[in-house]
């Protein structure tokens, strides 16, 4: 091999040594870090819980009477009253006549959820009228005392009934007939005149002569009782015609 050749392959080999021991000493400087990620973006607020109050003025109402309803709702799309009332506005009043006591509900819903309000109607039920009626001997004792049912009256020392005393009989046995639940009794009467068994047959005649014309005219024998006071019970007192006239009578009252 020639000596130039030699040289040549020595200055190449020295070169590599340089460049390989220039290589090995320098420092590797670390790669630069990666940016920061992003920082996340903000959750959304959550959406408001509707808000609902109902009310009802008055309270108590009567039969077929009427209350007003007020609500007032916020955060809410929609808004339903029970009841029959139905779907409402977010804020309002209606008015309402329930037949009888109830509670209504107001639901309010919105994103946020759902909330109740009630309101309670008491409905005050009328009493029914107890109608008391009236027995048959009340109305007959108020006929009575009204002189509606009426005495008869005689002649002097009589007990047979003039046409006047049977008219009256008369109109007194249709209330007789009408009213059967009582027991009557037909009282015989005389004035002063006469001694007192005398006036006791007497006042028994007239009381025998009314009933059995009473009992003509269709009232029971069973509801009529013949009683004879004489002259001891006058319905005017004094010692003349006026007062006899008075006392000669048969009077009716009642058991």
């Amino acid at each position: 091999m020639k000596r130039s050749t030699i040289i040549c392959l020595g200055v190449l080999l020295l070169s590599f040594l340089l460049v390989f021991s220039a290589g090995c000493g320098k420092k590797v400087q670390p790669a630069p870090p990666p940016p920061p990620a992003p920082a996340p973006a903000p959750a959304p607020a959550p959406a408001a819980k509707p808000t609902i109050t109902l009310s009802a003025s008055p309270d108590s109402i009567k039969q077929e009477g009427e209350t007003t309803l007020s609500w007032s709702s916020s955060n809410a799309d929609s808004v339903v009253i029970s009841s029959g009332v139905g779907n409402v506005s977010a804020s309002g009043s209606v008015k309402v006549s329930p037949l009888e006591s109830t509670t209504y509900t107001a639901v309010a819903r919105g994103e946020g959820g759902e909330a109740s309000a009630s309101a309670r109607v008491t409905v005050i039920k009328e009493q029914p009228r107890v109608v008391v009626k009236e027995t048959d001997l009340e109305i007959l004792q108020k006929a009575i005392r009204d002189g509606l049912i009426k005495p008869v009256f005689f002649d002097y020392d009589k007990s047979d009934l003039s046409e006047s005393t049977k008219a009256t009989l008369e109109e007194n046995a249709r209330w007789f007939r009408k009213y059967q639940d009582a027991q009557i009794i037909v009282e015989g009467h005389c004035d002063e005149r006469g001694t007192e068994e005398y006036n006791l047959a007497l006042g028994d005649r007239r009381a025998q002569s009314s009933r059995d014309y009473l009992i003509e005219l269709g009232v029971p024998a069973s509801r009529l009782e013949a009683v004879s006071y004489g002259e001891e019970r006058p319905f005017v007192q004094g010692s003349n015609e006026a007062a006899w006239a008075q006392n000669r009578r048969a009077h009716f009252s009642l058991k």
